[in-house]
């Protein structure tokens, strides 16, 4: 009886990505990478980790939470746990149970339980999940930009918390639930509010249109849609946020229905349906690219049109168009340098002086032209449906450019780098997403 449980959550787990997993990326991605990616994942990892007591930065005291946080990276950049980047690494299985349900809780005491404004103007709607949290004081920071609780929420980073970390937290107890068999947690009380209603409320935070449930933002009220593009203003109706909502609005339903609660299972999986139609209806563009926005940044999104294509968004024709756009970017160096992908094709740079439509980082550095791994798993996953050769080809100068310049050489070697230009400018070291993410792709395919 214990098996069948076993295996039928399992099953749970990987039923929305059921559909990718004939295309077998073993079949491309040599196991020997694999091994070395996983290898590296797991130190990576644990050099990401913070023990309680533990000091990472002359300038924050030790981590006084009580249990083990994973920050977005090693060395001594990051002394803070990101929900961001830690729930885009628990696909990949290198988080114990144990660890999982201590960062749970503490990303669920630390949501907003009431509506408040910064010193510096910015709001914070009740339920909305801290974009980081701090290790010495668990000061929850809602904004982008800053270590600093009082001085959180100035416009350059939005008004609003970026609307991601929401579904994020949502992805995080679909996690713990699914590797544990525990669904009894949701009725557990944090702070006197039970896990399942900081869920309900966390979803619903992101502005979002009353009939199809696409996430949205304007100029004046802005949002940040998705973290690693945090520098990067968009605005109008919000794909990757969109498609983001999406998958937790699936997870919402399988959670809901792992307590019997049949009613609200139904409802999310009605959302679920509403956001999948619109997503196609009004971002999906002749070339195969979502675009990642409707008003400002209107410019095909790599990034968020291979997470759709990963989650199963996007029908069998749009894959196939998709994949062969990518495919081709690979082959006339629009999309990737070593292996390393870019937010937006080149060819679709706004103008000489800046990738993005609108941002205050200069074009070619950081989220705005810069090379990252972090996608590497959803753009090549999408890239093999039509052309696996490109996709192998693709990896294998991501895991080499791995094997060069791997940390683990020395203190002058970083990689995983968060992100790196044609240049030479590389930036943060040791960055946990570069590896855990696209690992986690392709041992789906195991």
């Amino acid at each position: 009886m214990k098996k069948e449980l076993i295996l039928i959550a399992i099953l749970l787990f990987y039923s929305p990505y059921i559909i990718f997993s004939q295309n077998k990326l073993v079949d491309y991605v040599d196991r020997e990478d694999i091994e070395f990616l996983k290898k590296m994942a797991e130190d990576v990892m644990e050099s990401s980790r913070i023990y309680p007591n533990q000091k990472v930065s002359e300038k924050f005291g030790p981590n006084a939470t009580g249990g083990v946080l994973i920050r977005p990276g090693g060395r001594d950049c990051y002394p803070s746990f990101w929900i961001r980047d830690y729930a885009m690494s628990l696909d990949c299985g290198l988080v114990s149970a144990t660890e999982q349900l201590h960062m749970l809780k503490l990303t669920a005491a630390t949501q907003a339980d009431q509506t408040w404004i910064t010193r510096a103007g910015g709001m914070v709607p009740l339920g909305s999940i801290a974009d980081h949290i701090r290790i010495d004081d668990s000061l929850p920071v809602y904004f982008p930009g800053t270590y600093s609780y009082e001085e959180q929420g100035t416009p350059q980073w939005g008004t609003f918390p970026p609307y991601s970390d929401q579904f994020f937290f949502v992805h995080m107890t679909y996690m713990y639930v699914k590797s544990t068999g525990n669904s009894s947690i949701l009725y557990e009380q944090i702070n006197g509010i039970t896990l399942k209603e900081r869920l309900e409320r966390a979803f619903v935070v992101p502005p979002s249109h009353l009939d199809n449930h696409i996430v949205y933002t304007t100029e004046k009220l802005r949002g940040v849609d998705f973290g690693f593009r945090d520098a990067i203003c968009l605005t109008g109706d919000l794909s990757i946020a969109s498609v983001f909502k999406y998958r937790a609005a699936l997870q919402m339903e399988e959670l809901c229905n792992s307590i019997g609660e049949q009613g609200r299972a139904k409802y999310y999986k009605e959302v679920t349906e509403k956001i999948k139609s619109a997503i196609l209806e009004l971002f999906y563009n002749e070339r195969g690219l979502l675009l990642a926005s409707t008003g400002i940044g209107a410019q095909g999104d790599v990034w968020c049109t291979a997470l759709a294509a990963y989650l199963g968004i996007l029908e069998e024709e749009q894959l196939i168009k998709t994949s062969r756009t990518l495919a081709e970017a690979y082959k006339q160096g629009e999309l990737s340098y070593r292996g390393n992908v870019r937010h937006i094709l080149v060819s679709d740079d706004y103008s000489e002086e800046t990738a993005w439509e609108k941002t205050h980082v200069k074009k070619e550095e950081y989220q705005n032209g810069s090379y990252w791994g972090t996608p590497v798993g959803w753009v090549s996953h999408t890239i093999a449906i039509t052309d696996k050769q490109s996709a192998a080809m693709m990896v294998k100068e991501y895991i080499e450019e791995l094997r060069e310049n791997d940390f683990r050489k020395g203190e002058e070697y970083g990689a995983p780098y968060e992100c790196f230009n044609k240049k030479g400018t590389r930036q943060n070291p040791v960055y946990l997403t570069t590896v855990t993410s696209p690992l986690a792709v392709f041992l789906m395919g195991k």
